[in-house]
């Protein structure tokens, strides 16, 4: 059931995530929440109507996208405040994760609408757990820039972040944003590729981007599909080794193993060996 607490009757905005691709990953909170709800915004009405035809589910729904949110955001909150609830669905995964979607909850919490979400899939989350990145700290930056020089930037500032970074691109330009990444770069860059998540062609790629460029060269159809790309922050620099200190060790490193040439920087400054050792190990992994 609903939540029927709301002792005002006002409506409430439920957030639903939908599959992104397996429909049997649907939450059984999500059928409950889209079988009861007097509406369903939804990013396309025929797309959601196979959804809810599979799971025999009869409710009306409406057009909301990137086209007329905030024109239909302010019906919403009225329909809210009539005592109608409403759920708010994107074609795939969880509203609003560079789907439409904002305005709307955006406006509803100003005006004191409810709002409340019903979790589920989302391709960025499904994708890094799989990747072999780091998961302790990774940040979602959307969809890459659609121009050349922005997208460089955009790469560059993603590894520099020092984290995880997870962003979406499109079928019709991920060669483009390859060449982008390795123009950025270099062709060295690791990456993970990952498309068409929880479908019957997933698939992921771990390596460098002119294997990746090669791997989806040799098989265009891999270049087809939901896509979702990856890239480990760069390590940064130990703030606690002095400058003097590491450009010593960049001449020393030259003539003798970086072990001993570190034992040697250590004592002239005062530093401890291993730390430092294990310190520049882990700049160049």
């Amino acid at each position: 059931m609903l939540n029927e607490d709301n002792s005002d009757k006002i409506g409430t905005l439920y957030i639903v995530a939908t599959p992104i691709g397996n429909f049997d990953d649907i939450s059984q909170r999500a059928i409950q929440t889209l079988s009861e709800v007097d509406l369903i915004a939804a990013e396309d009405t025929r797309h959601t109507g196979k959804l809810l035809s599979h799971f025999n589910i009869k409710a009306k729904t409406f057009a909301l996208h990137d086209h007329n949110e905030k024109q239909k955001a302010q019906q919403i909150v009225d329909w809210l405040e009539q005592g109608m609830n409403i759920a708010l669905v994107s074609d795939a995964g969880t509203p609003l994760i560079s789907d439409p979607g904002y305005a709307v909850v955006n406006l509803c919490r100003e005006q004191g609408a409810h709002v409340t979400p019903v979790p589920g899939a989302c391709a960025a989350i499904t994708a890094v757990c799989c990747s072999g990145l780091p998961t302790d700290r990774f940040q979602f930056i959307g969809f890459t820039p659609a121009k050349s020089k922005a997208r460089q930037t955009f790469f560059m500032e993603a590894v520099n972040s020092g984290i995880t970074s997870i962003m979406y691109e499109s079928t019709h330009r991920i060669m483009a944003s390859l060449d982008d990444l390795e123009e950025a770069l270099g062709s060295e860059q690791p990456v993970v590729f990952a498309k068409e998540l929880t479908k019957t062609f997933e698939t992921f790629f771990n390596g460098s981007v002119a294997e990746l460029k090669q791997f989806l060269t040799d098989d265009p159809t891999k270049q087809r599909g939901e896509i979702v790309l990856m890239l480990p922050g760069k390590v940064k620099q130990s703030d606690d080794i002095p400058e003097d200190a590491r450009r010593m060790l960049g001449l020393l490193e030259a003539e003798m193993p970086l072990k001993k040439a570190c034992g040697v920087v250590a004592e002239y400054f005062g530093l401890k060996k291993n730390a430092l050792y294990k310190a520049i190990i882990d700049e160049k992994d």
